[in-house]
């Protein structure tokens, strides 16, 4: 009697045969796209990695990694807290570096409006309106430095640059790069060139 239970056993084996079958070919199928996807690498669609895509494009615009993702979180942070004046200084400080002059004169602006009285900010806001294309703003913005720290070397060197190369003043360079050799006699350009032979040279 036991043998008649043998279609039933062989109808078992068939559903069991069909059932790995359609296994094997689901894990074909998987294995097929995992494989086209490694296939694809980095430049391929398929993304490996979940970075924020706006590091992604300003990377790909010149900045560093290092740079891209120093911009995200200091935005992010003076976007959750608009009165850290420190995080809208940095942020000038990356943009500056990264020659974009607009919105490091926008970080610069915010951080003075929270600090006004910082010359070295002054100063670097300075270059980048003149960068921008705004040397009138560039003297007034290092006239402002020099009035805060009448000692500051860096915002009378920068101002005697734009009155020279920006406004063809040479006397009125001349006359900055001297009240600055006053201070310091022994100043020297960005460049390692004394401040005094810059003046002989004009």
């Amino acid at each position: 009697m036991a043998k008649q239970k043998s279609p039933e056993g062989n109808f078992v084996k068939k559903e069991t045969m069909l059932i790995v079958a359609l296994i094997a070919l689901v894990i074909g199928f998987l294995g097929g796209v995992f494989y086209s996807a490694l296939q694809s690498g980095p430049t391929g669609s398929v993304q490996t990695t979940s970075a924020p895509p706006q590091p992604q494009q300003q990377q790909a615009s010149g900045l560093t990694r290092e740079q891209a993702s120093d911009i995200l979180r200091l935005e992010q942070e003076v976007a959750t807290n608009p009165t850290n004046v420190d995080a809208w200084t940095q942020l000038g400080h990356v943009y500056f570096d990264t020659n974009n002059p607009a919105k490091a004169i926008r970080a610069y602006e915010k951080s003075l409006e929270l600090r006004p009285d910082d010359p070295n900010v002054l100063t670097d806001l300075g270059v980048m309106y003149r960068r921008n294309g705004q040397p009138d703003k560039a003297l007034a913005t290092f006239d402002r430095a020099i009035t805060v720290d009448p000692r500051h070397e860096q915002s009378r060197f920068n101002k005697g640059i734009v009155l020279r190369y920006d406004m063809n003043d040479r006397e009125g360079a001349v006359k900055v790069w001297e009240e600055l050799l006053a201070i310091n006699p022994n100043a020297l350009a960005p460049n390692g060139l004394p401040v005094s032979e810059a003046i002989k040279s004009l």
